[in-house]
């Protein structure tokens, strides 16, 4: 079996795939990932064994240019024109394809795959792209939705007819280079009748909704062998457990001003401090020997000796802090990241920080909650429910979905 995932987007649109690729090649199938071309992500790939072949611009230098939301439609369509010409070749031979990521770069996948006759899956990370009464939609940057407006089933029509203005123009003009017809609905095109929810139902239960049959497989999270560096288990054993404070593929562009807060914050509760650099470049402010950088190491083997993380609430940060029974301090900066704080604090495993931009009393009273007794024997007693097999419950059913569509041998 050959297996095509494609994705554009951060961090964490691209290390579920890996895992999934080496899922995969342990039932004997040959896969391919196309992601953008940072250099971390090709060495994450690489290091398990699997081809990186690169689309599109730095997932990186575009996030942290923060380019103005009026240019959306534009790099949607370089998006999609560099899908084309990347994932047409990379899909030939291949029995299925698995799209996610950003909407133009799912839509050019699936086009691809239409366009091929290949089996294709549609997959989230979050389930508030997936239209539901249960829940109301994210706003795209520059359209935001009146805010007089409640009522879930009209917020998700808006969200459509966004989609469309935004992506539409895009998406119909490549797919006619390719002969393909124009799509009506950009959003019910790439979500599909049955899409895939790559979440944990515990931490993020699906209540169902109309016309969409949704397969929750559970997070797709790779075990990391990789042991952490010296250093840092030099530091790690040298006194109590420290806070961890890291805000993964945010750039947060004021972050001196983050370090300062948050490392002076953690030190007033009497705690040592560990910095993840992440995509926010985030730094120590002085040379006490409190604190301690940290790059790319294996965050769950590192939560399991922290008193506390502190993160953005990204998908797959929160995932794995909860997987280790570390209590949480949550301080979203937008898209889905609210809805994870909001998760984190209804399941009683840390507390969600009222805002983006974190000041010394407001992360202290969060902190606080975080470092309760109770919070670590709450974390600890979810981490036991979390489940592990996501990964390899996919890569099953897409063993599956190939062998039903293939037709019988005949002798």
């Amino acid at each position: 079996m050959r297996v095509l995932l494609s994705t554009y987007g951060s961090r964490g649109d691209v290390e579920p795939l890996v895992a999934l690729a080496v899922r995969l090649r342990e039932l004997d199938a040959e896969v391919r990932v196309c992601a953008p071309p940072d250099q971390e992500f090709a060495q994450r790939l690489a290091g398990a064994g699997v081809p990186l072949v690169p689309i599109g611009p730095s997932a990186r230098a575009l996030t942290t240019g923060a380019p103005p939301p009026s240019s959306l439609p534009h790099r949607a369509a370089e998006l999609i024109a560099g899908q084309l010409d990347t994932v047409v070749p990379a899909a030939e031979g291949c029995d299925v394809v698995v799209a996610t990521g950003v909407v133009p770069a799912a839509a050019g996948a699936l086009s691809v795959a239409e366009k091929l006759g290949i089996p294709s899956v549609s997959v989230t990370f979050q389930q508030l792209t997936l239209p539901s009464p249960h829940h109301s939609p994210l706003a795209y940057p520059g359209r935001p939705f009146p805010p007089e407006v409640t009522d879930n089933k009209v917020l998700w029509d808006l969200d459509a007819q966004s989609i469309n203005v935004l992506f539409g123009a895009a998406l119909n003009t490549n797919r006619a280079s390719i002969g393909l017809a124009p799509v009506d609905d950009v959003r019910d095109y790439v979500v599909g009748h049955s899409p895939w929810l790559a979440t944990d139902p515990v931490l993020d239960p699906w209540l169902g909704a109309p016309c969409l049959d949704v397969v929750q497989t559970g997070a797709w999270i790779l075990p990391d062998a990789r042991p952490l560096p010296a250093d840092l288990t030099a530091f790690l054993d040298s006194g109590t457990p420290p806070v961890y404070v890291g805000f993964g593929s945010m750039p947060m562009h004021t972050s001196s001003d983050v370090s300062r807060v948050a490392i002076e914050t953690i030190r007033a509760q009497g705690r040592r401090v560990l910095v993840g650099r992440g995509w926010a470049d985030l730094a120590v402010i002085d040379d006490q020997d409190d604190c301690f950088v940290v790059g790319e190491v294996d965050h769950r083997a590192l939560f399991g000796r922290v008193a506390a993380v502190v993160h953005h609430s990204g998908a797959g940060t929160t995932t794995t802090a909860a997987r280790a029974g570390a209590p949480q301090v949550v301080v979203p900066q937008g898209t889905d990241q609210p809805y994870w704080a909001s998760r984190v604090a209804d399941l009683g495993i840390g507390a969600a920080h009222d805002g983006p931009t974190p000041a010394f009393e407001s992360l202290s009273a969060a902190l606080r909650t975080a470092l309760a007794p109770e919070t670590r024997a709450r974390a600890s007693a979810v981490a036991d429910s979390i489940r592990t097999d996501g990964a390899a419950v996919a890569a099953k059913l897409l063993l599956d979905m190939v062998g039903a569509e293939r037709p019988p041998v005949t002798v």
